[in-house]
């Protein structure tokens, strides 16, 4: 490995050592989706449940990349949600979905979300919430 690569590398670990993923069987998984999903429901006009891809806490802060599905476990059709036009458009980048959420006053609470976005939506949140760069896998 070159120098430039550890260097990266070593960057890399060190922006991820203060988060921690949240497995399945860890409560907190629960809380922190049950925060997330009534806001995505009214986003989609329809109750969901969710694939998770990665759900990862630091500190105050909680960082969520989940695929919502409708409860019967289908694709959602967003031709039939208020991003119907973006699906038109060309412009949804299909169902991921990327959620940041803050602990306030013992609650998790959705400080923002983005559904199929074109690029990296949330590489801009760490500067626009004060949440640490390292919760998103990104170099500090």
């Amino acid at each position: 490995m070159t120098e430039t690569g550890m260097i990266g590398t070593v960057m890399v670990v060190a922006a991820l050592a203060g988060a921690s993923d949240i497995g399945v069987g860890d409560a907190q998984r629960r809380v922190l989706l049950d925060a997330l999903r009534p806001v995505i429901e009214r986003d989609l006009g329809q109750k969901v449940q969710f694939v998770v891809r990665t759900l990862r806490r630091q500190d105050r802060w909680a960082f969520a990349h989940v695929v919502p599905q409708t409860v019967a476990g289908g694709a959602i059709d967003f031709r039939r949600t208020r991003h119907a036009e973006r699906v038109e458009a060309g412009i949804l980048d299909g169902p991921d979905t990327y959620a940041l959420l803050e602990m306030r006053d013992g609650r998790w609470m959705v400080r923002d979300f983005v559904v199929g976005p074109t690029d990296v939506t949330y590489a801009g949140w760490p500067d626009d919430y004060g949440a640490p760069a390292g919760l998103f896998g990104l170099e500090e």
